[in-house]
């Protein structure tokens, strides 16, 4: 009987195995109990071209004096952070790699809102 987390792990490998043969670069996903983070890597594996989470300074300004980097409104906030240093960084599509958890909440908003931002995936 495999354990939530590997179960999880398991999923998320499934998902990389099929983005490595796609060749673009992927928006991964990961997700914590007070913080969101998303990066986007090259298409090889090889380098992180944008990175962004509810953990940088300038995001918990915006958030504010809650500081909540766990709930939605933040993860859509990162979302659409990680589209615009994409774009700075040169890619407009990727992969989205969800990292083996459901598209649901703070995962999906973040999808989206990167998605209105202008990322193609």
């Amino acid at each position: 009987m495999l354990t939530k987390k590997e179960q999880r792990l398991r999923r998320a490998r499934q998902t990389r195995i099929r983005i490595a043969h796609q060749g673009v670069a992927r928006l991964s996903v990961n997700r914590t109990n007070l913080h969101i983070y998303a990066q986007v890597i090259s298409g090889d594996g090889s380098k992180v071209l944008a990175s962004a989470s509810t953990a940088e300074a300038e995001v918990i300004k915006t958030i504010g004096a809650s500081g909540k980097g766990s709930n939605v409104a933040a993860a859509s906030i990162i979302g659409k952070r990680i589209a615009e240093k994409a774009k700075a960084a040169g890619v407009e599509k990727v992969a989205f790699d969800r990292a083996g958890m459901a598209y649901h909440g703070r995962v999906k908003a973040l999808a989206e809102a990167a998605r209105e931002a202008g990322l193609q995936f």
